[in-house]
């Protein structure tokens, strides 16, 4: 009689690499049936910096040299000067896990970049971030669209990662806020 005690427990063990592996972007999956998108943002944030300086500061890590505290989170894997290949490195599972994404970045000064998703948790995302002037400042405003596959399945994994996605973005959009305004005040 064979012992059907471990194939519990490599299926557990499967199912939760499987997970592992898709919350950290190292088992992208991608089979294009069932294909749902969503609506990501929009965000916006009003910074008292002009236009040019706050998309200086949001290309700073991927066309220049980027500070530390930076490196560990943006790897450029390929530059060029209007558009790169990088690795962002997120921390999740409160801290236990980096997610990392990579995505296509793609500048059009000083109004606009936009990135696409190469390979990550979900088959494709879409973002964009739009530079108006606004009164003597900048408005940046964060849209984008984010698709899973595998119908009701997949629309269930893109309620759990588009929160997190967002939260991600909102981090970003508050540490470029600072960042510009600061450099402004110089």
């Amino acid at each position: 009689m064979a012992d059907e005690s471990g194939g519990g427990g490599c299926g557990g063990g499967g199912i939760a690499a499987g997970y592992l592996g898709l919350v950290s972007g190292a088992l992208p999956l991608d089979l294009g049936v069932g294909r749902r998108s969503r609506p990501l943002g929009p965000q916006t944030v009003d910074i008292e910096a002009p236009r040019e300086v706050v998309f200086d500061v949001i290309a700073q890590p991927y066309l220049g040299r980027s500070m530390r505290a930076m490196r560990e989170k943006v790897r450029v894997l390929e530059g060029g000067s209007d558009m790169v290949l990088a690795a962002h490195h997120t921390p999740v599972a409160g801290g236990r896990l980096t997610a990392t994404t990579v995505e296509t970045v793609r500048f059009t000064r000083p109004e606009r970049v936009d990135f696409r998703l190469v390979r990550g948790p979900v088959p494709a995302v879409t973002e964009s971030f739009e530079l108006g002037e606004h009164g003597l400042g900048t408005r940046l405003e964060y849209t984008g669209e984010l698709d899973t596959d595998l119908w009701l399945l997949g629309q269930w994994w893109g309620g759990l990662v588009a929160p997190r996605w967002e939260a991600a973005v909102a981090g970003s959009l508050a540490a470029v806020k600072e960042e510009a305004e600061r450099r402004a005040r110089r």
